[in-house]
């Protein structure tokens, strides 16, 4: 379950990266808190921030993959990690000295989108060169892993650590502008000899088409890329429709809020520990069902008539989120090869993560006009309706059945290969390449 645990490298960026996602998520929920005592609770507003911290990931993200591609990803993530410590500062300064407004921390949110979108592609990537291929899958899961921790500690920490001081927000982002500083000596402390580091590649016209020419060309790519826009766009918006039933629908305050957090966090973690036992690449019809699984959940979620019903159903729901996520992200990475693997991150993140600007503000709207609950529902109907139809396309001309167990307690979906007719060459690829049993190989082979 922890075998990339036993490279050097991985094992100290992990432990940091632990720390620094910690001080992560306490900003992100202090942000959150921040936004709706500055706006006087608008939902609207949290849509607005929200929007504005991804939206640099539709115009620099890939951007970002090409950087990544070219130059050494650990310098890049050391300058974009200290660049992100000093805007935390920066808003915790504004905070504390009581000048901060609301066009601030829309600033900022921005300026902090522009810069992770340069950020994340170097660190997904960067994590086959520290682990290599035969660890790959397993350190993608752990990084999961480690990401979820510190979002079942951070928002807890922030929670108390805000109602503690009265409501003030400052001493999260403190924190988390500390924070950043273990990252950027993990990076340093890293042996560089045991890098297994790609070829860079080399300044030429039209790499970005290139990746635009790759995906085209692997309609399992396609596929995984779709649905992550379609969860990353509707349903990833715990942020905002956590904040909005906790204040709008049981009136809670910082503290709940942060435990409301946390119990999706636990979801979160659970999800992601169970990813770690897979080793190799996911089906395409299992990231159909975990998002079909997840859209349905988050319906029943906004449903649920007290708090304490809502916060147990927020474990399931961070639980299937994150078997999707992962699993997607292993479906991308195991997919593409090497020198790719920047550039091909960098447009999944987009789609992931790109949506966010049209989504968030269209959960906040419907939350604020038609109340928490509808925003909450709507969104899994979307990711629902979406899984469904994505599964029924994917299973034309074949068999399907579900099979339950009652001893043991199981559930399986079957998808049988059509009936066995004459094919030519062409066809039969098409066939297993839509079956998600490997990936596409028209461009070259995989590993």
């Amino acid at each position: 379950m922890f075998r990339a645990l036993s490279v050097h490298n991985f094992r100290i960026y992990v432990s940091a990266n632990l720390v620094s996602l910690t001080g992560t998520w306490m900003q992100r929920i202090g942000q959150d808190w921040l936004v709706l005592q500055l706006s006087g609770g608008s939902g609207t507003a949290l849509g607005v921030v929200t929007a504005l911290q991804f939206a640099p990931t539709l115009l620099l993200s890939f951007y970002g993959g090409l950087l990544a591609d070219r130059y050494d990803k650990r310098r890049m993530l050391m300058v974009t990690q200290t660049v992100l410590g000093l805007l935390a500062l920066a808003l915790a300064v504004l905070v504390a000295t009581g000048v901060i407004a609301l066009w601030h921390v829309f600033a900022l949110a921005l300026l902090l989108g522009a810069v992770s979108s340069l950020d994340t592609p170097a660190r997904q990537s960067f994590v086959s060169e520290m682990v290599g291929p035969a660890y790959l899958g397993n350190a993608v899961s752990l990084n999961s892993t480690v990401f979820n921790g510190a979002r079942l500690v951070g928002p807890a920490v922030a929670g108390g650590l805000i109602a503690v001081s009265g409501g003030n927000t400052a001493p999260a982002f403190f924190v988390n502008a500390a924070s950043f500083a273990a990252t950027i000596a993990a990076l340093a402390l890293m042996r560089d000899g045991e890098l297994q580091r790609s070829a860079p590649v080399a300044r030429a016209r039209g790499q970005l088409r290139a990746a635009l020419t790759y995906t085209r060309d692997h309609p399992d790519l396609q596929l995984a890329m779709l649905l992550a826009f379609v969860v990353g766009t509707f349903g990833f918006n715990s942020q905002i429709t956590v904040a909005l039933m906790a204040t709008e629908v049981f009136g809670l305050g910082a503290g709940s809020f942060g435990l409301l957090s946390t119990a999706f966090a636990v979801g979160s973690l659970t999800g992601a520990l169970v990813s770690t036992r897979r080793d190799s690449r996911p089906l395409q019809r299992f990231l159909v069902v975990a998002a079909g699984v997840f859209g349905a959940i988050t319906v029943v979620s906004g449903l649920m008539p007290t708090v304490w019903a809502y916060g147990l159903l927020l474990v399931p729901c961070g639980a299937a989120g994150l078997v999707f996520s992962v699993a997607c992200n292993s479906f991308v990475q195991l997919g593409v090869e090497p020198q790719m693997r920047g550039r091909i991150l960098a447009l999944y993140f987009m789609c992931f993560m790109g949506g966010t600007p049209v989504g968030a503000p269209v959960v906040g709207w419907v939350s604020s006009h038609l109340g928490a609950r509808w925003g909450l529902v709507s969104s899994g109907l979307v990711v629902l309706v979406a899984a469904v139809v994505v599964g029924a396309v994917l299973s034309r001309g074949r068999h399907v059945r579900l099979e339950a167990h009652v001893v043991p307690p199981s559930v399986r979906l079957h998808v049988d290969p059509p009936v066995a007719v004459p094919a030519a060459p062409q066809a039969a690829a098409v066939v297993e390449e839509a079956a998600g049993e490997a990936p596409g190989t028209a461009a070259g082979p995989r590993r």
